[in-house]
């Protein structure tokens, strides 16, 4: 079949300000499956230029594709955008398959298919496999009830399959690289640049995250495969830098270090940046020198909040102490830290923001990510917060960089200001400004400087929007009416779903 992947742009000032792009993973992890099986794919990438819905739909009719797949990292802020463009295009050619994958989608497929008609099929939770067979299914007119992981509608009727086990072999699929085409995909300081993941899934129980209920289980790569995976990226694409998209990829310690060992051993040459739990940084003090030597330039942290009672609250299970320790071990081995920081989880007072603001000082990280809370609708952190009234409308700006709920002692000014002002006092500190002009690594010089120099169009970019191009409303719906009712019935037993669930009827990327 011939099929077109479609990355659409995003509204999300990560996507606008840098001018740097990275590709798809998601699409290109479906792509590799749908090339192996035999059809016909191409990628859209909209998001260089990023292009007008008027350009996406123009190349959709170019290309004249039987079915068409929309994916996005940015799921929730990018469905918007999704509904819009699909409309439009269906509109167009009202005989070509609509498929939407990802995690919004996976959760809010029943909303998703009984709004827009012009969607076709929703792929829940991972899609290299659902894919396939439903392209299968769909080439040769087989009955669609026994494919799993995916909702379409029959008639007026919108009809969940039986989910799908997570894939337990991740090298099974491979990644389809060759559909990045010529587009210059680059990061950190315009350098050539992928996105990899080494594992899926996280063992932790955040309650705010929801990585763990979509992935399901934490599983891993072939260490030495992965390795020889990113030397072929370098030889034949010309990959300088890799970020990993993993939630955790440290989490096996015995894993990892074989994927460290391998990769010195290829002598690979790569910057690599990720993230990962401050325990585990700490866990792995005595083979920090395997990190560097491997290509690490920076992990991010997400250190979230400073109190103990909030920390246990939404379930971290970290400690102040060991985020510290984390980003001294760092420091150490000339590997950057960035600590995220969220804004939200409580009533916060402006002496709860000076004494955030002191406790990140003591952290002493090398960059900081100021964040809001952003509940969705599938972790638990939802219902705490259920009742509190939504101040952001547009579903476009639920990114983490704006603020989506009510503040008890902020009005939506106020806090914006303190949070912009914390960054400054962050990034101004003579310890990072001595960082910043004199680390004697100098890559990590640079590394810092690309930082700097994105971070101040970030921040005047913020003010902008919120002044000029963003709307906020003093009467917003409570939570569970913006997100309406939700029961993950996809996550319930077959035969304890309703009727109107049954699967026998004939739909992440």
């Amino acid at each position: 079949m011939k099929i077109l992947l479609v990355n659409p742009p995003h509204t999300a000032i990560g996507s606008r300000v840098p001018n740097e792009h990275l590709p798809p993973l998601g699409l290109l992890s479906i792509g590799g499956p749908l090339l192996d099986a035999g059809h016909q794919v191409q990628l859209l990438d909209a998001e260089f230029g990023p292009m007008s819905h008027e350009e996406i739909v123009s190349e959709v009719l170019r290309f004249a594709p039987q079915v068409i797949m929309f994916g996005h990292s940015g799921s929730t802020s990018a469905q918007p955008t999704i509904d819009l463009l699909t409309r439009k295009i269906k509109e167009c050619l009202p005989n070509l398959t609509v498929v939407l994958g990802g995690v919004f989608p996976t959760y809010h497929w029943k909303e998703i298919l009984g709004a827009n008609p012009q969607i076709d099929f929703i792929v829940k939770g991972e899609g290299e496999a659902t894919v396939t067979e439903l392209m299968n299914a769909l080439e040769n007119e087989i009955d669609l009830s026994g494919i799993r992981g995916i909702a379409y509608r029959n008639g007026l009727e919108v009809i969940e399959t039986l989910s799908r086990k997570p894939i337990q072999n991740l090298d099974d699929y491979r990644v389809g690289w060759e559909l990045m085409g010529n587009r210059n995909y680059t990061y950190w300081g315009r350098r050539k640049a992928v996105v990899v993941q080494f594992s899926r899934g996280c063992p932790y129980p955040c309650t705010y995250c929801g990585q763990s209920l979509f992935w399901k289980s934490w599983r891993h790569r072939d260490p030495v495969k992965f390795a020889d995976e990113l030397v072929m990226l370098k030889k034949k694409f010309g990959i300088e830098v890799v970020n990993f998209a993993d939630e955790n990829p440290t989490t096996n310690r015995i894993v990892w270090k074989a994927f460290l060992e391998a990769l010195i051993e290829r002598d690979a040459g790569l910057i690599l940046v990720g993230s990962c739990r401050a325990d585990n940084i700490v866990r792995d003090a005595d083979i920090m020198h395997l990190y560097k030597k491997a290509g690490f330039e920076r992990f991010l942290l997400g250190i979230e909040n400073y109190d103990a009672a909030v920390l246990q609250e939404v379930r971290k299970a970290g400690s102040v102490e060991t985020d510290k320790e984390a980003i001294r071990i760092l420091r150490k081995h000339n590997i950057l830290s960035m600590a995220t920081y969220v804004v939200g989880f409580a009533e916060e007072k402006l002496s709860d923001h000076y004494k955030s603001l002191k406790h990140l000082m003591n952290y002493d990280p090398d960059q900081v990510q100021m964040l809001y809370v952003t509940p969705h609708r599938w972790t638990p952190f939802y219902h705490s917060v259920k009742d509190k009234k939504v101040v952001q409308p547009d579903q476009r700006r639920w990114d983490y960089k704006h603020q989506v709920l009510e503040t008890k002692y902020f009005s939506p000014f106020f806090l914006m200001l303190t949070v912009k002002l914390m960054e400054v006092a962050m990034q101004l500190r003579p310890r990072s400004l001595k960082r910043y002009l004199f680390h004697p690594d100098l890559r990590i010089r640079d590394a810092h400087q690309w930082y700097y120099r994105i971070g101040r169009k970030v921040w005047f970019y913020e003010w902008f929007t919120f002044f000029f191009r963003e709307k906020r409303t003093r009467s917003g719906p409570a939570l569970s009416d913006f997100w309406q009712p939700f029961r993950n019935e996809s996550a319930l037993p077959a035969q304890s779903r309703p009727a109107d669930q049954a699967t026998h009827r004939a739909p992440a990327a």
